[in-house]
Formats: C-alpha cells, structure tokens, sequence
C-alpha cells in the first residue's frame, strides 16, 4: 500500500509539473502581443486547464493500456517512469526549452517496462500508432494551418490598420487562448489519470481498468495548480525567441494548435501540446518570411523532441533499479 500511495503523489507531481511546464503552451503568446498581462493568462489557463480535465477519457486509456504491457506491470513501473518523466521535465525546464511532457512520461514508461519486463513489456504497435506518427503529423498539420489561416486573416483583414488589427486580435486572444489552455487540459492531465489508474490496476486496487472520478478530479487540480504555478522560462523562448509574434500571429497560431489538440484527443492520441503550439509559432512566423523565424532556437526545439523519449527512457530504467530496492 506504501507504494502505491508513493506512486500516485508521485504522479500528481508530475501532474504539477506538466502544467508549469507547459503554461507557454497557452499563454506565450497571449503575453508576448500584449494581449494579457502574464498573471491574468496564467490565471485564466489554469482555469481553462482545470475544466478540460473531465472532457474525455479516450487518452488516458491510451497511455494506461496501449504503452506498456498492463499484465505485466506493476506500481514499482510506473513509479520509475513517473520518476524519470519528472527529472527530464526539470531539466527541460531549468534550460528553458519546451520539450514535451507527453512524452516524457511515455518514454519513462518504456524505460522502466524495457527494464522490468524486456520488449515483451512494451507495446510497439501502440506505440507507433498512438506516439510516433501522431508526434510526425500533428505539429506539421499546425505549422500548415496556422501559415493558411493567418494568410487568410490578411486577405480577410486587410482593410484594417495595423494598429486596429491588433488591437482587435488582442481580443480575439482571449478566446483562442482560453481554447488552447482547455484542450491542453483535456490532453495532458489525461496522461497522468492513465498511469494511476494503471498503478492502481497492477496493485489489484481495482478489478478492470478504468478512471475512477477521484483520480479525475486530482489530475485536474493538479495541472491546473502548476499552470498557474507558471513556465516563465519556457515561455519566453516560445513567446518571442522563436519568432517576434504580433496578434493575428498569435491568434492563428493559437486558434490552429487548439483545434489540432482537440481532434487528437478524441481519438485518444496522447499528443504533445509543445510539439504543436510550436509548430504553429513557426507557421505564422514563416508568412512573413522564413527569415522571420529564428530556425536555430526552432532546431534547439527539434532535438529536444528527439532526445526526450530517449533520454527519459533512460532516467526511468536507472531509476528502476532503487525504486525495486526500496519497494
């Protein structure tokens, strides 16, 4: 029971840190144009992040049955790759750059499951399907969208100065702002729900594996409560390293990301929120030119998103061997 117990704070530590990990997702570029103070779009995500928690399930089924082998694991797994998840996030963190938390935990849950069990542990059809091609999509699709959806702002739009322009899509922010943060909670806080409910499945706490509506609400709180905590690092890099965004930038980018996420998690693909509004950044900076876009902080973004599976794979597959210790 002690374990257990130590792997679901655990997770909902990780759940923490997801949202100040990933605030920049919602609000970079809010704050960047101007169109919210730093502290009221923090305020107003975590809100939106706390209400998108109890959209659906469909994620946290994928990441609580469709990575690792259920039959074969166990809470000292999962508390190793929470753990793993959690020390790569940091990291990330500490160096400001936006890599995903998504996949942070699913590379910790490959690590500890390689392990624990070898190959026969993990799931890599679930894998392929449900990580890796969505992970090649998905941030493309938004980088091609918000590059249409903002030349059509312009053709739509043109009419307008650029003064009221912005002043116009600063309002407009708000919305599409709010509609990130919102998605990203029905995404992100999902992951976490997944793993304890897995924990809770290989402890035998309950006989078939589904959400049950505390391990919701403490997801939820969860990453709302780190939302607001903040990502100040991460959000400058996505909010003006990246590309000098102005407010139909903003709101393409963040109108685009939104709808991306959302459709993913329907169809319960546990995507990276970072991987997307990053792709959409670039798109609506490459309308401008493609010089508008500062390629080499993008690329430092890139290879964090390669190392990330890898490197907490790794983390959690050494932390495995002291968690069995002690556990």
């Amino acid at each position: 029971m002690t374990l257990l117990v130590v792997t679901i704070v655990v997770a909902l530590v990780f759940d923490f840190t997801n949202g100040f990990h990933d605030t920049a997702n919602a609000v970079a570029t809010s704050v960047s144009t101007r169109a919210l103070s730093p502290r009221l779009a923090v305020a107003i995500a975590a809100v939106a992040n706390l209400g998108g928690a109890f959209v659906t399930t469909a994620v946290a089924k994928t990441v609580g049955k469709g990575i690792i082998d259920t039959g074969l694991a166990n809470p000292r797994t999962v508390l190793a790759a929470v753990l793993g998840a959690i020390a790569w996030n940091l990291l990330t963190w500490w160096l400001g750059l936006p890599s995903s938390s998504s996949h942070a935990l699913i590379g910790g849950l490959i690590g500890a499951a390689l392990v624990q069990s070898g190959e026969k542990g993990v799931e890599w059809h679930g894998i392929a399907h449900k990580v890796v091609i969505p992970a090649l999509w998905a941030p493309t699709v938004a980088f091609v969208g918000a590059f249409l959806v903002l030349l059509g702002i312009f053709w739509a739009f043109q009419w307008m100065t650029p003064g009221l322009a912005n002043r116009s899509f600063r309002l407009g922010q708000l919305v599409s702002g709010t509609w990130v943060a919102f998605t990203h909670g029905a995404n992100d806080a999902q992951k976490t729900m997944g793993v304890i409910a897995l924990a809770l499945y290989a402890n035998g706490s309950i006989d078939s594996f589904y959400i049950p509506t505390w391990v919701k609400i403490a997801a939820a709180v969860s990453i709302a409560a780190g939302t607001y905590a903040g990502g100040w690092r991460i959000m400058r890099t996505l909010g003006q390293r990246v590309f000098q965004m102005d407010a139909p930038a903003g709101f393409a980018a963040q109108a685009t990301s939104g709808a991306v996420i959302y459709i993913s998690t329907h169809y319960g693909y546990p995507l990276s929120t970072t991987h997307v509004v990053s792709g959409a950044v670039m798109g609506a900076g490459a309308t401008k030119r493609l010089s508008a876009v500062r390629w080499g902080v993008a690329g430092n973004i890139v290879i964090a998103w390669v190392l990330t599976i890898p490197a907490a794979a790794l983390v959690a597959a050494a932390v495995w061997f002291p968690v069995k210790a002690v556990f």
